[in-house]
């Protein structure tokens, strides 16, 4: 089984800096003026997942909070600290994880869109 996530956006060039120069993942595919949409299309492709990005002429509503979060857990110490080095050096908005597991597990940043994302180094190998 593969999985996408798909959600529409207003940010779509932020999102793909942030999602990719940032995060590390590869863009997959695009499509434009599709019924009315544009999109992207972000993961690895050797996953079984990945994640859309949409834009059209209508607005975006989002209704999400501090527990909805993606979590991204990087293969190694060195990915881990170079993704967030590369969010902070981005002034990524940072934020204390309501959630206290995540307190000790990870750390939270804010995508474009105002969601959360916690990078967790807690599959890292050496």
């Amino acid at each position: 089984m593969e999985l996408r996530i798909a959600r529409h956006t207003r940010h779509l060039d932020e999102i793909i800096i942030f999602y990719g120069a940032i995060l590390g993942l590869d863009l997959l595919g695009s499509f434009q003026g599709h019924d009315g949409y544009d999109g992207i299309f972000m993961g690895k492709e050797e996953l079984g997942w990945h994640l859309e990005f949409t834009r059209s002429a209508e607005a975006p509503v989002h209704h999400s909070d501090e527990d909805d979060l993606l979590v991204f857990y990087p293969p190694t110490l060195a990915q881990y600290n170079a993704i967030v080095g590369r969010l902070e050096s981005n002034k990524t908005i940072e934020l204390v994880p309501r959630n206290p597991y995540w307190r000790v597990n990870g750390r939270l940043f804010k995508d474009p869109d105002g969601f959360g994302v916690i990078i967790s180094p807690l599959r890292c190998t050496a």
